[in-house]
């Protein structure tokens, strides 16, 4: 189509008749894991691409899908970047997204225990000339397909806001990217320069969700007990208080845990600590799903892909 989309289904066999399948649509609009789906034959592909375009219209107000590759096994991995109005563009390092359920992260952390030096370095120029290219302005995210065994990346799409897991970037470099988002915007120049820039420590997220951790499926209603643990290297961003009621209308997510130390090793400890003291009722949620993950060998090893979820058993 004009706007660089794939309008018709004749147009979407013919591109997948070219890169071969598995073949992954998405709406050119989309985010949160709406209006996505992985076809794997072609008898599939119509009802796939149709549901696609409903989604993004539905969504979005967009109906407009791409068509890309699908790497079976992947990591999820980004770069932070950072434009200015002067033409100053950074990036602040990666951040490994890989555990997710139906397209959607629940734990991030930053360095990726995965991605070498030299890898690292790559994506990180990759990003910033991406950025660079579109003249980009403010904080962005430059999402990438990592294969762990090749050490290849591929673009997959460009997240032009501030993400939930920033706050593990900042942890690691820090910035505040919130307040240089102000600054940027006022159109003052970046605070820093690339060579400003250094990964220290190890940091990891966790989002608890208001969902039943076996269905996925939301589970809202009111939050009669609610306790964040609090302490040193701790970050809690949350707005769930006891009498607080969970509506059905948005994401599931009601905190975000965040914890920082020196190495992934103690960060995966003090993660495990954390989400022990932490405490929901009234609710379903995914706090004993998470602490199963944080706990498993696969993550502990650093090991685990995007599919890492669709066969975990706890």
């Amino acid at each position: 189509g004009s706007d660089g989309g794939v309008e018709t289904v004749e147009a979407a066999i013919e591109i997948v008749k070219k890169i071969g399948l598995p073949v992954i649509i998405k709406a050119t609009a989309g985010g949160g894991g709406k209006g996505m789906r992985v076809v794997h034959i072609m008898d599939e592909l119509e009802s796939a691409f149709r549901a696609c375009r409903s989604e993004g219209q539905n969504y979005f107000a967009n109906p407009t899908v791409y068509i890309e590759k699908f790497i079976t096994d992947p990591k999820h991995i980004e770069i932070q970047v950072f434009g200015d109005k002067h033409g100053n563009v950074v990036h602040l390092f990666e951040r490994e997204c890989s555990v997710q359920r139906r397209h959607q992260k629940i734990i991030e952390e930053a360095p990726s225990p995965s991605v070498p030096n030299e890898v690292r370095k790559k994506m990180g120029e990759a990003a910033v000339r991406a950025a660079q290219a579109i003249r980009y302005v403010g904080a962005g995210t430059l999402e990438f397909i990592f294969d762990n065994k090749t050490k290849d990346f591929y673009f997959m799409e460009m997240n032009t806001r501030l993400q939930v897991e920033h706050p593990i970037t900042e942890l690691t470099t820090n910035v505040d990217l919130v307040k240089e988002q102000i600054f940027v915007a006022a159109g003052k120049k970046l605070s820093f320069k690339q060579e400003d820039l250094k990964q220290h420590g190890h940091a990891i997220e966790c989002r608890i969700c208001a969902e039943d951790p076996v269905t996925y499926k939301p589970s809202p209603g009111v939050i009669r007990a609610c306790r964040h643990p609090q302490g040193p290297f701790l970050r809690v961003d949350s707005y769930a208080y006891p009498g607080y009621e969970v509506p059905i209308y948005y994401d599931p997510m009601i905190a975000k845990i965040i914890v920082t130390e020196d190495d992934r090793e103690s960060a995966i400890q003090a993660m495990t600590d954390t989400l022990a003291k932490t405490q929901v009722a009234g609710i379903e949620t995914n706090l004993e799903y998470l602490q199963n993950i944080i706990d498993c060998d696969v993550f502990k090893a650093g090991t685990q892909t995007t599919r890492f979820l669709n066969t975990f058993e706890w």
